[in-house]
């Protein structure tokens, strides 16, 4: 037997505007931009829903109404939502009536889609428990299965999310990791007592997500049948097939007329010709199948680039000093109790700032250019960091009102205020 379980990351950051510094002081106003570009939060809201949100959820729901048996799984991210709530409320009824199915789960993650876990555990349990809030005023659900951003992991936050009560937990399939073993079965995190991790089949996911349309690659194109074929073949070799990857993958990174929609139309009923074959969401998966030994991660994992690491957002010295920065003026937004400010100061930790700082080159190098709003990465950090800079004078003031600073105190950039 082997179920497919389907998990989609539907996420869209609040992208900071072009801030010089000539606008600390002056605009407080950091992430909105009418400019109709890609720096302008609802143009880009607008843009996606119109060619992937919007079709892919209604094609979504008329498989669910015409496959019993068919299930999905998204995680939403907070600052989508939020997104969705400001910018396209239809959008998020039509996530709801996905779920009103009952056979489409929400995931847990970090509300802001931040890299918390590794700065600041309290700020990443905050974020974790707004995340769940939130799904459960939006859609009656709490997630029971928590996938963190990117798909960042190791065995210490497997720990962590096992003692926060989530029953599974999502990674990254790593063939280093794994060795002889397969991403088909599930596993124990070194260090656990009773969490199970789903690992991404990465090969057979990125045959969608990525190569659907890649005419040079030897298997275009990817036919239904073919992709099924290629499933089947796990029966006795596996139990579940995760394919995890971003909803936009459909109508977005895959266009219209690639057929992408069309391949997914017709993929569960061929699917499902199988009588060994079913649909599971990740905490089915979890309830139905064992562990087979222990997937044992000391070092942290992702899904970017080919390297699986995260050097997409902390490999140079430009992403390691905003990212430094914004985490070590956390206390101080935090003293404020000023929720305006707080959540400003959230926003900016989504990893897509940090991402947009990516100087790799080669063939990572030409995603990361692709995906980059900014002309280059330093144009990136510049806004970034003169934004972090307003933001930190605006705290420093409002804690020198109330006496928690000395009027002297030098402020996060070094500078007298």
């Amino acid at each position: 037997m082997v179920s497919m379980c389907f998990y989609f990351q539907v996420h869209q950051p609040y992208r900071v505007r072009k801030y010089s510094i000539f606008d600390i002081g002056k605009e407080k106003e950091y992430f909105s931009d009418d400019s109709g570009t890609d720096l302008d939060n609802k143009w880009i809201m607008n843009k996606v829903a119109t060619k992937c949100y919007l079709p892919t959820n209604k094609l979504m729901l008329e498989l669910l109404e015409k496959h019993p048996e068919f299930k999905i799984s998204f995680s939403l991210s907070g600052v989508f939502m939020e997104q969705m709530d400001e910018f396209m409320p239809e959008v998020l009824e039509s996530f709801q009536k996905l779920v009103k199915t009952g056979r489409v789960e929400i995931l847990a993650e970090t509300y802001y889609h931040s890299l918390a876990f590794l700065h600041d555990k309290e700020e990443f349990r905050s974020q974790v428990k707004m995340h769940g809030d939130t799904v459960k005023k939006l859609f009656g659900i709490t997630p029971q299965v928590f996938r963190n951003t990117e798909l960042i992991y190791n065995n210490e936050l497997a720990r962590e999310i096992e003692e926060m009560g989530y029953k599974g937990i999502i990674a990254e399939g790593a063939d280093h990791l794994l060795g002889w073993k397969s991403p088909n079965f599930l596993y124990k995190p070194t260090g656990t007592e009773k969490i199970k991790v789903l690992l991404k089949n990465y090969k057979m996911s990125d045959d969608i997500a990525f190569r659907f349309s890649n005419r040079d690659w030897a298997e275009w194109p990817l036919t239904v049948p073919k992709y099924v074929d290629w499933v089947n073949a796990i029966n006795g070799n596996g139990e579940v097939l995760n394919l995890f990857m971003d909803y936009e993958t459909f109508g977005e990174h895959q266009w219209e007329d690639t057929g992408i929609f069309e391949f997914l139309r017709y993929l569960p009923e061929e699917f499902l010709k199988n009588p060994d074959n079913n649909f599971k969401t990740p905490s089915e998966v979890v309830d139905a199948y064992p562990t087979h030994g222990e997937y044992d991660c000391h070092n942290f994992i992702s899904w970017a680039d080919i390297e699986r690491d995260l050097s997409a957002w902390t490999g140079n010295e430009i992403q390691d000093a905003a990212m430094a920065k914004v985490y070590h003026l956390g206390e101080k937004v935090l003293q404020t109790g000023n929720h305006g400010l707080i959540h400003k100061w959230r926003k900016l930790q989504t990893s897509d700032h940090f991402y947009y700082m990516c100087t790799k080159w080669f063939a990572d190098g030409d995603v990361h250019k692709y995906f980059n709003p900014y002309n280059s990465p330093y144009e990136a950090f510049i806004s970034y960091m003169n934004v972090l800079h307003d933001l930190e004078i605006e705290v420093l003031d409002i804690l020198k009102e109330r006496g928690f600073v000395k009027k002297e105190e030098s402020g996060l950039f070094g500078i007298s205020v």
